[in-house]
């Protein structure tokens, strides 16, 4: 048996959509899970929808994914010659026949059809001419499908489907200008690149058996074929833009983690018992095409914003504050010596790196921004008065820990009698503007002595 290698083919019309990037990652899961190499091909022949941004987009967005191509990417457009030796050879072979009727009589078999409730589809006219065009005709090159019989797809997920040949369309595989089409050069592309198999949309499932029949035509087996149900929303609508972000940039631009994307885009259509919780390492040993869903999965931006939640809980607090850099705001101040301790506070409190970088503003900030409300209801003139007093005893501890700094805490609620809650929320407002914070003990011991001290004495009376 040969090595299994799968390809990813994005058009560069548009970013790396949520659905594109579910067919990317489930190529490489099943080429790495079986010793196997995924390839990236860009099918960049459309020239007026292909645009370099989109390329570098696709690009960006799988290498943000760790879904780099295992071989140096190819672009479909700078393949002519590869596709001219099938055109070649399947003209040699008669798999194929010019056809000289004009765009206006095409137009009325078409309404032909639709007015009597038949598939609209070629009649064949120029099938049997047997002629070719002279140098100032115009005609398009068809392939020459079976009018009997049927072609069976073994669909790696929906099983057997079969396609009457019958009702299957006579392609253009050469446009009258020249340009092959769609068709021709995906088939003519995959067999010179070797793929065996290939995961994609279920929109190609009818495809497929048009594109086997050019395969055989051109003498060579083609790939193993797996259909993706379609990415919905809650709704159960075709995911779109009324559901959120559909591009994967936009996601990674929101704060979540490319571990966490790929976890909860595996879980989009294939499952593994009850575990919900991947590494890509896992995926890749795991990956099984029968754990793949034939129905629709259904985006869930709660779920995916908890399976990324859970993704940070795990991971190490210095990994977690070097990806939470790029989030911080303009202008902070990032003490390295401090920022993996305080992302420790907070990873329980955030979901996303935005969140994260937002509840480190107080350990970033160059000075404290207030809330109105919280200094009106907190920094009392009776509040002040115990935030400067707190000040003096924490000055004087000898070691800064929590413990020392919470027996400061307690001696001062002790001799006035008080609750800690009279003392913490004035801290807090203090220390970090608002009422919104870690422990109050952790978040003195991590913003430290110096800044901890400099912020009691400014509000303190």
């Amino acid at each position: 048996m040969s090595k299994v290698r799968t390809r990813f083919a994005p058009s560069p019309s548009g970013f790396l959509h949520i659905g594109g990037a579910r067919t990317a990652l489930f190529n490489y899961l099943f080429a790495h899970n079986q010793g196997g190499r995924f390839v990236v091909r860009i099918e960049d022949t459309d020239r007026q929808r292909s645009a370099q941004e989109f390329v570098d987009a696709i690009f960006d967005g799988l290498s943000w994914l760790g879904l780099d191509s295992d071989e140096e990417p190819v672009f479909q457009s700078a393949r002519r010659e590869v596709h001219q030796r099938a055109i070649d050879r399947l003209t040699r072979a008669g798999a194929c026949y010019w056809c000289f009727c004009s765009p206006e009589r095409l137009d009325e078999v078409r309404k032909q059809a639709q007015t009597q409730g038949r598939k609209t589809m070629y009649d064949r006219t120029c099938r049997d001419l047997g002629k070719t065009p002279s140098p100032d005709e115009q005609a398009v090159l068809r392939f020459r499908s079976p009018l009997d019989g049927e072609t069976v797809v073994n669909d790696m997920v929906r099983g057997v489907v079969t396609f009457d040949n019958a009702e299957l369309d006579d392609l253009i595989l050469l446009r009258s200008d020249g340009t092959p089409t769609f068709h021709l050069v995906v088939v003519a592309d995959d067999i010179d690149m070797g793929i065996t198999h290939c995961f994609r949309g279920e929109d190609h499932l009818t495809n497929t058996p048009r594109q086997m029949l050019i395969c055989r035509a051109l003498g060579a087996e083609p790939p193993v074929y797996g259909h993706l149900p379609l990415i919905v929303g809650k709704d159960r609508a075709r995911l779109s833009k009324r559901h959120g972000a559909t591009s994967v940039s936009a996601y990674r631009d929101q704060g979540f983690l490319p571990g966490a994307t790929l976890n909860y885009l595996a879980r989009l259509g294939w499952s593994h018992g009850d575990d919900e919780i991947f590494t890509k390492e896992k995926l890749v040993e795991l990956f099984d095409v029968a754990g793949i869903n034939s129905s629709a999965a259904a985006f869930d931006l709660d779920k995916f914003t908890w399976v990324n939640f859970q993704h940070q809980k795990r991971m190490p607090a210095a990994q977690l504050a070097a990806l939470v850099r790029p989030f911080l705001d303009h202008g902070a101040v990032v003490d390295d010596a401090i920022l993996p301790e305080a992302v420790e506070l907070l990873r329980e409190r955030a979901h996303t790196l935005v969140e994260l970088a937002e509840g480190l503003r107080p350990f970033t900030a160059s000075k404290v921004v207030f809330e109105e409300k919280s200094v009106a209801k907190f920094l009392t003139d009776d509040a002040r008065a115990l935030v400067g007093e707190l000040a003096g005893l924490l000055d004087g501890v000898d070691r800064w820990s929590e413990e020392s700094i919470e027996s400061a805490f307690r001696e001062l609620i002790e001799s006035k009698n008080l609750k800690l809650g009279t003392l913490a929320q004035p801290v807090r407002v203090a220390l970090t503007g608002g009422t919104q914070s870690p422990g109050i003990f952790e978040l003195c011991r991590v913003l430290g002595r110096g800044t901890t001290l400099a912020r009691l004495r400014a509000v303190a009376r």
